[in-house]
């Protein structure tokens, strides 16, 4: 069977409860469980994973290939901006990763407009809210063939 790991980065645990009015009502459980269920229809396993350390999402790619995930989705939340270590985990763990972003973060602060980790991710699909994860998931599904 395929299998496809999620990960959720920094503050996603609040989705739902924190800026409404950027990330949407729907809450990381919500997400997960529609994820679930697209993956389910599909034959995929899914493991889903959120964290708000970076080291913790480090081992989690670094590990990835080794636990046998032929893909990962991927939202790394602010760490999009910062983490040169999250984008050398991706870089280096051999295996296709998509980013994915609730908001558009080319349409917010300037800051947000950089991701570290597009260069070496496949693919980034942002500003759909939840359905980023979904359409996230599919292009995964279809990476694996």
């Amino acid at each position: 069977m395929k299998k496809i790991l999620v990960i959720h980065g920094p503050n996603l645990n609040l989705l739902g409860k924190r800026e409404v009015d950027i990330y949407g009502k729907t809450s990381i459980d919500q997400i997960n469980k529609e994820l679930t269920a697209v993956a389910d229809s599909k034959k995929v396993e899914l493991s889903v994973f959120q964290s708000n350390h970076e080291g913790e999402i480090v081992d989690r790619i670094g590990e990835a290939k080794a636990k046998g995930f032929g893909a990962i989705v991927i939202n790394p939340a602010a760490y999009t901006h910062t983490s040169v270590a999250i984008r050398d985990a991706v870089s280096a763990c051999d295996i296709p990763v998509v980013e994915v972003h609730l908001s558009n973060i080319y349409q917010r602060e300037e800051f947000r407009h950089t991701s570290l980790i597009a260069p070496v991710a496949k693919g980034q699909i942002s500003g759909f809210g939840k359905k980023s994860y979904m359409l996230g998931l599919e292009a995964a599904i279809e990476l694996l063939g």
